[in-house]
């Protein structure tokens, strides 16, 4: 089985995490990882992602992901070597890296080109007649 990638320039802006997410969604969609439910949680991770390089990055953001089996990670990268940490939700952030946490089998930063990028490893693709999912949320019923 291959690898299949993609890299994204995400262009700056209020509709930045929104583009990313379309843009992730379609090309999974394009891949075959079809499960809606799985989707959603990786929509939500792009967006979370995006959201905080645009907001404290620096410079340009990259998106990338990669899919081998039912590995898929994505990355985002941007100009600012400052490593994100969790911090007390507020009424203008503060919920995006439980989120990942939640949402992720595991996520790190690495340095890259004088910044950072986050890598992201996405909770394992649901198996075709595997256990049911709840809608959106990537994980089985009780």
């Amino acid at each position: 089985m291959s690898t299949l990638t993609a890299h994204f320039d995400v262009p700056i802006g209020p509709d930045s995490p929104r583009t990313a997410r379309k843009a992730v969604v379609s090309v999974l969609q394009v891949w075959g990882y079809a499960d809606e439910g799985w989707a959603a949680d990786v929509a939500v991770v792009v967006s979370e992602l995006v959201t905080n390089a645009v907001q404290h990055g620096a410079g340009s953001v990259v998106l990338e992901i990669e899919a081998y089996g039912d590995q898929v990670i994505v990355s985002v990268a941007d100009g600012s070597s400052v490593v994100p940490r969790r911090r007390e939700p507020d009424g203008r952030g503060g919920r995006g890296l439980a989120l990942i946490e939640a949402l992720t089998r595991r996520w790190h930063v690495e340095e890259h080109q004088g910044g950072k990028r986050v890598r992201a490893e996405i909770q394992g693709y649901p198996e075709p007649g595997g256990p049911a999912t709840e809608a959106g949320s990537g994980r089985e019923h009780p």
